[in-house]
């Protein structure tokens, strides 16, 4: 599936502090890099081992971002999340990726968190799930299987 080229903003963006950590204009603590990808730590993490995994190209959200490039990512977060929880003695650990100033992304360069957790460490959050019942799961699918049609 490619990305929609309207969702996209450019492969580089000289307003993104992400782009400018990709640049070298502004340091960072880096954990790994390759051509495409690379990972540092967070400077305000939630965590100890708090990293974050990004795309050396900009796109703002993960549905902007081509498929192969995601796949990238998703590579070096399950490498660099076993490294981290190894260094770091974390239990468990969340990868979490916002989309959108509605989901809490701060930082409009699709990026995941990787946060290292611990029990009873104070972190968590809200979920409250809902119900879907069967007709409203049959006008979900077919909306979101037009969409993937596309």
């Amino acid at each position: 599936m490619n990305a929609d080229p309207s969702k996209t903003i450019t492969p580089h963006d000289t307003g993104c502090i992400f782009c400018k950590i990709v640049a070298g204009q502004i340091p960072c603590h880096k954990l790994y890099e390759d051509e495409r990808v690379l990972s540092f730590l967070d400077i305000g993490p939630l965590s100890r081992g708090h990293c974050l995994v990004i795309p050396k190209a900009h796109y703002e959200t993960i549905d902007a971002t081509p498929g192969d490039l995601a796949g990238a990512c998703a590579a070096v977060i399950a490498r660099v999340s076993g490294a981290v929880r190894a260094a770091t003695g974390a239990t468990g650990f969340n990868v979490l990726q916002n989309n959108g100033a509605v989901s809490g992304q701060e930082v409009a360069h699709m990026h995941f968190h990787i946060i290292p957790r611990q029990a009873n460490d104070g972190l968590g959050y809200r979920w409250l799930p809902g119900k879907l019942d069967a007709a409203g799961a049959a006008t979900l699918i077919k909306a979101i299987g037009a969409g993937l049609e596309r």
